[in-house]
């Protein structure tokens, strides 16, 4: 049989019979009859993206990218205001972490849990009911008072369980409603909202107190105003479809065990999320300790008490979101760009974009206490490398994954990315951070290398010590803040390292893990997918990986 017109699909491949009902078809060129293939099965073709979209999945993808946003927003918003946290509830820096990594810990928890809830169950009811929670939760930590820090730490979890409600099902939606490269555009702009939402939760969390002078729990009251809405629109306007309906898959879903075993027998799967796994570990790092760390390094650089915390948060927040503007869609534009020609594109995009903003993150931790405008340039650039991996490796999960496992492989991809990675990295850097204050300590004075960082006792000039703005009025700045936070963040280098190691190692198998994802789904379909070779005119025609043929199933 000529299968030149056969077109692979890198976002899974889209199987339907002729005779399905409300999924578009394709153009007739590209298919082909049962007369042409010699026998009487069900039809397989290929869906491709230039098939059109309703208004209703429209708006299901703006309402996911809503709450998404809002998600992070919420996420981040104690991250602007973290010197006044502390202040307010008399804590250190460990403690300071900690506050993240409670968050974290709940959200992994519960992560497989709603997976598996949302292979089976009303997703739309799930996510309703866990956005809601949330943001109950989050309108009460605002008003926990100040001998009662452990009750914030609650809230905090609890806001956790609700966002691991959304964030396991949500992306399942968008691959039941689109496939081929129009799923990549529509998982990019889904993404797109983890740092553009980050960076509006350094603004958001700000904004009350340096802009209307009110208290600095206002700026944790104005996600739980938008949730609502959030909710609302969740109950009344977004559309659940049936589990495979994009690919017209009719698997069912089989147990728990046979998923978790498939998964672990999956190398990409597994090795993406390591990979994903390094990049949540430093983001959550610098995300968390990134503003506090340039506002001391700022505050060595000048000598004097005019550094405001909330203004570097502000401007490090709105990097982050430019940065999550450019980084994100770049990422998603590239792996279906080289995909074409190189299948194992995704990957090495993502590899790519570690190795490349390793040194950029360097430059940030030994420029921060010499030029403060060269660390924003250096942390811009460095954070839209970084921000190429998150709409590649969601596509990456969903066509290595068959359509009735994906919500469990999402939970689990996010179990194990968050507590290897962003669970326990803010929470680690503070104590690396602690634990190094003993060695730096200088209780009366800046002591600052000739390069204003990673100097020792004795090569550093004493200078005075000014107050930094946003602590409480009785802090000082001193190496017991600057420099051991700085030694705590290398850190991430070496972690950034690791990542793009773990995505250069999934190219390797990523070609023949998406083949046996299709050859599952084909055969539940009562057809199986076979291989052949790439030719010339393959490529010349958008070919991404080998041509798949169709074939009786030979029992």
């Amino acid at each position: 049989m000529d299968s030149k017109n056969l077109k692979s699909n890198m976002s899974d491949q889209a199987l339907l019979n002729s005779n399905s009902q409300g999924i578009s078809s394709v153009p007739s060129s590209r298919s082909i009859s049962s007369e042409e293939s010699g026998d009487h099965k069900p039809e397989i073709v290929p869906v491709y993206s230039e098939r059109k979209f309703t208004r209703s999945q429209l708006m299901t993808v703006a309402i996911l990218c809503f709450v998404n946003l809002i998600n992070y927003m919420d996420r981040f918003t104690v991250a602007g205001i973290l010197s006044d946290v502390q202040c307010f509830y008399g804590i250190d820096d460990s403690q300071g972490g900690l506050i993240q990594t409670v968050f974290i810990i709940a959200y992994m928890v519960f992560a497989p849990i709603f997976g598996y809830m949302g292979d089976r169950y009303s997703r739309r009811l799930i996510m309703a009911v866990g956005v809601a929670f949330w943001t109950v939760a989050a309108l009460v930590s605002s008003f926990i008072p100040q001998e009662h820090f452990y009750w914030f730490l609650i809230m905090r979890c609890l806001i956790g369980i609700g966002e691991a409600s959304y964030s396991t099902i949500a992306p399942t939606i968008i691959s039941d409603l689109f496939v081929d490269d129009l799923r990549s555009k529509m998982l990019a702009l889904f993404y797109f909202a983890i740092p553009v939402g980050s960076g509006l939760g350094y603004i958001v969390g700000t904004f009350p107190k340096t802009t209307l002078g009110v208290e600095w729990q206002w700026g944790l009251r104005i996600t739980p105003v938008v949730g609502t809405v959030a909710t609302l629109l969740i109950i009344f306007m977004l559309v659940d479809p049936p589990r495979g309906q994009a690919e017209g898959s009719k698997m069912e879903a089989t147990s728990y065990a046979e998923d978790l075993k498939s998964l672990v027998k999956n190398p990409s799967y597994i090795l993406s999320t390591a990979g994903s796994t390094a990049v949540a570990f430093v983001a959550g790092a610098l995300a968390w300790w990134g503003p506090k760390f340039i506002a001391l390094g700022k505050a060595v650089h000048l000598h004097d008490n005019t550094v405001d915390m909330g203004q570097v948060s502000f401007v490090f927040g709105l990097l982050a979101m430019i940065a999550g503007i450019t980084g994100v869609p770049l990422g998603s534009f590239a792996g279906q760009r080289l995909r074409v020609r190189f299948p194992r594109a995704d990957p090495l995009v993502c590899a790519f974009g570690l190795f490349m903003s390793t040194p950029l993150m360097l430059g940030v931790l030994l420029m921060a206490g010499v030029n403060t405008d060269a660390t924003f340039v250096l942390a811009f650039f460095g954070q839209v490398f970084l921000n190429l991996n998150w709409a590649i490796v969601a596509d990456i999960l969903l066509y290595v994954v068959v359509p009735t496992r994906r919500a469990t492989a999402a939970a689990f991809q996010i179990l194990i990315s968050h507590a290897l990675g962003d669970a326990g990295s803010p929470y680690f850097i503070g104590q690396v951070s602690e634990a190094l204050k003993p060695y730096f300590n200088t209780s009366s004075e800046i002591l600052v290398d000739a390069n204003g960082s990673l100097g020792n006792s004795s090569q550093l000039i004493s200078t005075p010590m000014p107050p930094l703005s946003g602590n409480c009025s009785n802090s000082t700045l001193n190496l017991d803040d600057y420099v051991p936070l700085q030694w705590s963040l290398t850190m991430c280098i070496i972690v950034q390292m690791l990542g793009g190691l773990f995505f250069l190692a999934t190219a390797v198998f990523l070609v023949r893990d998406k083949e046996k994802a299709d050859r599952t789904v084909a055969t539940a379909n009562g057809s199986v997918l076979t291989t052949r070779s790439l030719t010339p005119e393959d490529s010349s025609t958008g070919c991404d990986n080998p041509a798949l043929e169709k074939e009786p199933i030979v029992n």
